[in-house]
């Protein structure tokens, strides 16, 4: 049988997007409710995780088109599920954080918008949802779920690693003539790249863009404890 061709929206995706809500939503559940099984769920999350980088350089291979472009784990989104397993395994924070922002201000765009020729049963399907619906699970997870809420400061932390994460992928685009994490031209599929201007410019919108992403999900939190500290606050008799 050939290959059928993605199309986003299509019954496939609609599936994906719906069996992500409710894998979220049953994982959530297991965990506040201290069930058994909440560990087993989340055991399996991280071998996902840890799998979308292997299962992403199978199907590549094995469709012919693994190259130096793509067969190492330095986009955006490998960061970011290597970020979701450590969270998931050692309840680290840093790791919490990373996977929070980084999915959602990235991955989830990924996720309902997806950049992928072959729709299912295609190895290429499996390994693209994998991943991204891993990711998208793992960064509400860690936060509903696990209650692995961003610090205070959360916003400096993922500016400074989304800064040194474009330097370092840069640095090594340079050395070895890649172009992980788009930094170095625009993806080849359309994207929102394609309305920030040319190169270089596009790299710092999407930076300006990835602060305002990261603000309006830290928001929620920030308002949280301000509110936590006007309730602390002794209140003054009248």
């Amino acid at each position: 049988m050939a290959d059928r061709t993605f199309f986003p929206f299509c019954t496939s995706h609609l599936v994906v997007l719906v069996l992500t809500a409710l894998v979220l939503a049953v994982m959530i559940g297991l965990r506040r409710k201290g069930s058994s099984w909440a560990g087993l769920a989340e055991c399996g999350l991280t071998m996902a995780l840890l799998l979308f980088w292997p299962v992403s350089s199978l199907a590549r291979y094995l469709t012919g088109e693994l190259n130096l472009q793509n067969a190492l784990p330095f986009h955006l989104c490998d960061v970011a599920a290597f970020a979701g397993a450590i969270a998931l395994l050692k309840r680290d924070q840093l790791a919490a954080e990373l996977v929070y922002f980084f999915g959602l201000a990235g991955t989830l765009n990924g996720l309902i918008t997806p950049a992928l020729l072959q729709d299912f049963p295609h190895l290429t399907f499996f390994a693209f949802f994998l991943g991204h619906s891993g990711i998208v699970i793992a960064a509400v997870h860690v936060v509903a779920g696990m209650r692995l809420v961003p610090r205070p400061g959360a916003l400096g932390r993922m500016l400074g690693c989304i800064l040194s994460y474009a330097a370092v992928v840069g640095a090594i685009n340079g050395l070895l003539g890649t172009n992980y994490g788009f930094v170095c031209w625009k993806a080849p599929s359309p994207s929102l790249m394609d309305v920030l201007g040319p190169w270089p410019w596009y790299v710092g919108s999407l930076v300006l863009l990835s602060l305002v992403f990261f603000v309006a999900l830290d928001l929620p939190f920030v308002i949280q404890r301000w509110r936590k500290k006007d309730l602390a606050l002794p209140r003054q008799s009248a």
